[in-house]
């Protein structure tokens, strides 16, 4: 079980989101992942929200050298009576700020994942907006 604290949206990034927002003055998101033997490698059970959901690892890249995971593309997808009625996507980085061609490059491994008709495009995706490395706690 995880808590993750969480504030947003960024108001900068999403300014009309941001003056409705729940968690714009802070939130937590519990989070419990589980591995279920009958389901394939790759799916992380997730709860979040009094819903279980899958949370698929479509994508992984490791350091060459320490063999670490570096990056990761997870797709969650929750479909009730034959209607799918939430996706996520997300890339996710080790590194806390990544260059255009680094993201460029997740872009182009979901799409090869074909991940695009469900929002992996550059054009249907946002960078989540936060503080520059080294400026320290808001709270």
């Amino acid at each position: 079980l995880d808590d993750f604290g969480v504030k947003g949206p960024a108001p900068k990034a999403a300014p009309l989101s941001w003056d409705k927002s729940p968690v714009a003055n802070g939130a937590h998101y519990f989070l419990f992942g589980r591995v279920d033997k009958n389901d394939p490698p790759g799916v992380l059970r997730e709860s979040g929200f009094g819903v279980e959901f899958p949370n698929y690892i479509v994508d992984v890249k490791k350091d060459q050298e320490t063999g670490e995971y570096r990056e990761a593309i997870q797709f969650q997808c929750l479909e009730r009576g034959g209607v799918r009625v939430f996706e996520g996507i997300n890339f996710m980085s080790r590194s806390p700020e990544m260059t255009d061609g680094e993201l460029k490059a997740m872009h182009a491994r979901a799409a090869a994942a074909g991940m695009e008709p469900y929002g992996s495009g550059e054009e249907q995706m946002h960078r989540v907006a936060r503080r520059p490395v080294g400026e320290g706690d808001v709270d």
